[in-house]
């Protein structure tokens, strides 16, 4: 919704917001723009009159705001109504959707678009560092839009993604998540179904061909061109492929393949098997909307990341501070494993926040612990409203399980602990508290007495 709100405000219309809880980096780009952020949703919020509401998914009946709003004759319309009407209508979407990777994938693609010259608009999950912003109205045709399956608003239960209409179409992976608003994985490849049936027959599909899910919603019926990629062995249905270059595991450096030739080499700052997979996405993605391949992998080596994706904050005392956003397992084992590759035998230390309503209701606290297989330490937060008891995954891991009940003990505790050379990475899909700012400090305050 913040990327939204930059979308209008760069369309020429005053825009003020209302949201809780809101932090960086979302809350400092906003203030870059000048757009007025109240904090909570109450019905004075209405006052002086808009003349239209933008309502987000997070809204609900019951809220003030929300109850003086259908009382009114204020216009309403959801996030991805407004984004369809207004911005993508009349352009080529390049819409990337899947359980993980999303915000990487279309950051990749936003960027190679930008390197080969066609400016393209975006809005992306996520604050891109080659562009410092989440979105632009860019130039016509090319759109790239983070598309996920969550729900649109309170009046409209579909997948946001469906309103998207995409030419170009990215399917990264589906796995079973959401679990406030979807009972199960068949649930979800359904959603998936319907934004692949609103694809044109002269669009593209470019699909994870590793993945049996996604093969199974492909098969309810697809009208479109469909490129499968898969970093590694090639499937029966991959057109894309990757090869790590000699002597590197790490997914810094690999070979691009389209069936059985060789188009080039790809050196790049990012790391994990799942970065060479959102790599190979975004390439073919473009490749549909004119960019040849080595031009792609050529741009692939100026990018510069994403904030709060293996973000490095800062480095104390030897002790590296990453800032992840993983908060699935599988999103957590694939970052883990290409940390791991990256710094060897350094001991690494993972620091779980359950946010999410799927994790903290207990929808993964089965393969949670087989996720942190390629940690030594991992520590817990666990508050007193977590809905499950998280000290059986901590059994589960041995003497590598750690559980705080508040963010103060576990900011001291850890800043105690840790040792120089460790790679510290905090997961969570949220601000944590403040705990990376709080750790840096007591480290800081640490490392100055000695």
């Amino acid at each position: 919704m913040g990327g939204v709100a930059a979308l209008a405000k760069a369309a020429g219309h005053r825009v003020t917001g209302s949201d809780r809880d809101v932090y960086p980096p979302m809350s400092t780009q906003l203030a870059a723009l000048g757009i007025e952020l109240t904090q909570g949703f109450e019905a004075a919020q209405l006052t002086p009159r808009p003349d239209v509401v933008v309502v987000g998914n997070v809204m609900t009946r019951g809220m003030p705001v929300i109850e003086a709003l259908l009382e009114s004759d204020i216009a309403l319309t959801s996030g991805p109504e407004w984004l369809a009407r207004e911005v993508l209508k009349g352009r080529w979407v390049l819409a990337v959707a899947g359980t993980h990777g999303k915000t990487t994938t279309a950051s990749l693609l936003a960027w190679i678009l930008e390197y080969a010259g066609l400016a393209p608009g975006f809005l992306i999950g996520g604050v891109p560092v080659n562009f410092e912003a989440s979105a632009r109205l860019g130039s016509a045709p090319f759109f790239v839009i983070e598309a996920d399956e969550y729900d649109t608003a309170f009046f409209d239960k579909r997948a946001k993604f469906v309103h998207y209409r995409p030419r170009t179409l990215v399917l990264n992976n589906l796995e079973f998540d959401h679990a406030d608003i979807y009972d199960n994985v068949e649930a979800i490849e359904r959603q998936f179904h319907h934004l692949i049936r609103t694809v044109p027959g002269s669009g593209r599909i470019i699909w994870n061909a590793a993945d049996a899910r996604l093969k199974r919603t492909l098969a309810m019926g697809a009208w479109t061109v469909c490129e499968g990629f898969a970093s590694g062995a090639a499937h029966a249905d991959t057109l894309w492929t990757s090869r790590p270059a000699k002597g590197v595991i790490d997914g810094s450096s690999f070979e691009v393949l389209e069936g059985a030739r060789v188009l080039g080499m790809v050196q790049w700052p990012l790391i994990g098997a799942h970065n060479v997979d959102n790599a190979l996405a975004a390439l073919a993605a473009a490749r549909h909307a004119g960019v040849p391949i080595a031009r792609g992998m050529e741009a692939l080596g100026f990018f510069k990341g994403i904030a709060r994706r293996m973000q490095l904050l800062g480095e104390v005392g030897g002790i590296a501070i990453y800032d992840d956003f993983a908060h699935h397992p599988t999103a957590i084992q694939t970052t883990l494993a290409g940390l791991r590759a990256r710094v060897k035998d350094a001991r690494i230390v993972a620091v779980l926040e359950p946010r999410s309503h799927t994790m903290r209701v207990g929808v993964h606290r089965d393969t949670l612990a087989p996720a942190f297989a390629a940690a030594d330490e991992v520590w817990f937060y666990a508050p007193p409203d977590l809905g499950w008891d998280v000290n059986a995954v901590k059994a589960s891991l041995g003497e590598r399980g750690r559980v705080r009940n508040n963010l103060e003990a576990l900011s001291a505790d850890l800043a105690n602990s840790l040792r120089t050379g460790d790679q510290v990475l905090l997961m969570s899909n949220g601000s944590f508290g403040g705990l990376h700012e709080r750790l840096l400090a007591a480290l800081r305050a640490r490392f100055a007495r000695q």
